[in-house]
């Protein structure tokens, strides 16, 4: 079991409780997730089992697309529905062209402080520790890239939007700012937060691989969860596989530098390959040293 399971995370139920259940399942303890999802949020979250949890260094930065409700007409102090309002309620009737022309200031590369009820740590304290003890909580921009921001539907106070973003972006945050910049009269904002959210995929795990607990839970029953695993071999399909016989494995796991062959047309160029055995395993992603020689920088 090293490999990717591609969980559909229910409401309610923290990333790490979705861990927890998964090692219960598995009757394993080597598990840890790719990306962390809200309680709140719900959909595609990729658990690393075994000893492909070493590879979770190389999908820390992957791309993440999502569809959300934003609530139009006051703001929370967690940037979503689970918060305390922090303004009055205005009444609000979106208008979708001054939404989307609006929306053009968050497509690109733009600044975006997290929100003070996150994971982000403060002098080596999670923010939200902080900010549920009502302390200050002063959290830096951090630039992140937004690929797409597209309003799929306006039902009067409400846009449902789709998002297609760089890692390292708070949805909850576009939500938020989106409601300060957003004028209903003459009031300066109407503010807004994220009523719900779904994410569709990360990197290249998708919703249409994603199990529900339920199934999982099927699966383990019949003796079949192994059929829900993303092998560790088919992880990361942008790196070229470079097959390699017993002694160059040997040699490898023991931190041995290893040669691509001449012939390989993506391999010699890469900077990344993945050395597989005759068997099908993966045994090491290299990092290129030299043209066609590879150092091992992670073992499995």
């Amino acid at each position: 079991m090293d490999g990717v399971i591609v969980v559909d995370k229910p409401s309610g139920w923290t990333s790490h409780d979705v861990v927890g259940k998964m090692r219960r399942l598995a009757n394993m303890r080597k598990i840890g997730h790719l990306g962390t999802l809200d309680p709140s949020a719900t959909g595609v979250l990729p658990l690393v089992l075994g000893r492909a949890t070493r590879m979770a260094q190389f999908f820390t930065r992957d791309d993440k697309r999502y569809e959300g409700t934003i609530h139009f007409g006051y703001s929370t102090d967690s940037y979503d529905a689970d918060g305390e309002p922090t303004s009055p309620e205005v009444p609000v009737t979106l208008n979708h062209e001054t939404l989307d022309k609006l929306l053009d200031q968050f497509r690109g590369e733009i600044l975006q402080t997290p929100p003070a009820v996150s994971a982000k740590k403060i002098g080596g304290r999670p923010a939200y520790e902080l900010a549920r003890k009502h302390q200050p909580v002063e959290l830096a921009p951090v630039r992140i890239t937004i690929h797409e921001i597209k309003i799929l539907s306006i039902n009067g106070c409400e846009a449902r939007v789709h998002i297609h973003c760089a890692g390292g972006t708070y949805i909850r945050s576009i939500a938020h700012d989106v409601g300060k910049a957003y004028s209903v009269g003459a009031a300066a904002s109407c503010g807004a937060h994220l009523r719900n959210l779904r994410r569709l995929s990360s990197g290249d795990f998708r919703i249409e691989q994603a199990r529900t607990i339920e199934d999982l839970t099927t699966l383990v029953a019949e003796d079949r969860l192994s059929s829900a695993l993303i092998p560790a071999v088919e992880l990361l399909p942008e790196f070229p596989s470079e097959h390699v016989d017993l002694i160059t494995t040997g040699q490898i796991r023991n931190g041995r530098d290893f040669r691509v062959s001449p012939f390989h047309p993506t391999a010699k160029d890469a900077r990344f390959v993945k050395a597989v055995s005759a068997q099908g395993e993966l045994i090491a992603i290299g990092e290129a040293k030299l043209p066609l020689l590879y150092h091992p920088v992670l073992v499995l």
